[in-house]
């Protein structure tokens, strides 16, 4: 196969020769099958291309993790090329649309609406989006996860097509200001400085500044201007509160902040769906529309169930039940001992596997 950017190896891929780091350290040995952990190390240690043999492994059923399974499955392959081109696609709209120049947008949705499989569940949709991500994390791939988890929970909440579709584009557009943001800034590993903060916090301006005078639906404006609006008006850039926030605002900041919380940075791996829903019901439940960010959290606790879960004791078990009221602790079924959670709040769910 030859060489390969390490933003396209997959799992199952074997190693054509030993890769060393620039300080000459051996990170992985000629010969190695690559798994997610082993190439999310690449990235960390800054290697751009990798030597690979002419084949690739076929994944085991019994012995892959959660995420190789979901990266080895024909229905990911086609959703992958299909995420790339529509990636490319809203990078050459949102130039367009910034340079004042014509963009087909609604051939955009209709597009998004095509990327995933006939008949793919919620989840399905959700684990293709969070293994996307080992392939491309660039505001415009944001937007695309943004957008899909929008159209999902549009039919969670019984949008109407006309408007999942307004809510799907909202979705696309939310962060068109960030494209003239420095990458310095956007990428930073460490924390922000308060100068660096204050420019990342302009892009919701921005880019209602860059739609305001467009013929677009003024749902899409203003959810740009407002998806970092919070409802106990903890937000920017005008600290309204929740009855001057529009619904679609509300819709995009959840799937926002779930998309952010799950991808991988370069200080921390992407977090898992329960320790979001955890995080969420700590701090978010007040800054959230209670009827859109409950039905979003639910869905997603209930959508684990009969998977397998790594605990942070180091067992490994079946999620068979989710807690009403504290999604983000189900009861785990180990062997033939069911574990509560909700009772043991010691210990948490660490890893889907």
């Amino acid at each position: 196969m030859g060489i390969v950017y390490t933003k396209e190896l997959l799992p199952g891929m074997i190693v054509a020769s030993d890769i060393i780091t620039p300080s000459n350290q051996l990170i992985i040995a000629s010969n190695t099958t690559l798994t997610d952990f082993l190439i999310e190390q690449l990235k960390l240690n800054s290697i751009t291309e990798v030597d690979v043999k002419g084949h690739i492994t076929t994944v085991s059923s019994e012995n892959a993790s959660y995420s190789e399974k979901v990266t080895s499955s024909e229905n990911f392959r086609i959703f992958k090329e299909k995420f790339s081109s529509n990636s490319k696609q809203l990078e050459t709209a949102m130039s367009h649309i910034i340079n004042n120049q014509q963009a087909d947008l609604n051939d955009l949705v209709v597009q998004i609406n095509q990327m995933t499989p006939v008949g793919a569940t919620s989840i399905e949709i959700f684990d293709m989006i969070h293994n996307m991500r080992s392939f491309d994390d660039s505001t415009y791939a944001h937007c695309l996860n943004v957008a899909l988890i929008c159209r999902v929970m549009a039919g969670w909440l019984h949008l109407s097509d006309e408007d999942t579709d307004i809510l799907t584009l909202s979705g696309l557009l939310h962060d068109i200001g960030k494209v003239g943001i420095s990458d310095d800034i956007l990428n930073k590993p460490g924390k922000l400085t308060s100068e660096e903060f204050d420019i990342m916090k302009s892009h919701s301006q921005k880019g209602y500044d860059i739609l305001k005078n467009k013929n677009i639906d003024e749902r899409v404006k203003l959810a740009a201007l407002q998806h970092h609006e919070r409802c106990d008006g903890s937000g920017y850039p005008s600290t309204l509160h929740s009855d001057n926030i529009i619904k679609f605002a509300k819709l995009i900041a959840i799937a926002d902040v779930y998309d952010a919380m799950t991808s991988a940075r370069v200080y921390r791996k992407g977090l898992c769906p329960f320790k979001v829903i955890s995080i969420f019901e700590e701090e978010g439940l007040q800054k959230y529309d209670p009827k859109y960010i409950l039905t979003f959290l639910e869905r997603i606790g209930s959508a684990y169930i009969n998977n397998n879960v790594r605990l942070s004791d180091g067992r490994v078990g079946e999620v068979v039940m989710i807690n009403s009221n504290t999604l983000s602790r189900p009861m785990i079924k180990i062997g033939e001992e069911y574990v509560n959670l909700a009772k043991n709040v010691d210990i948490e769910i660490s890893d889907i596997i």
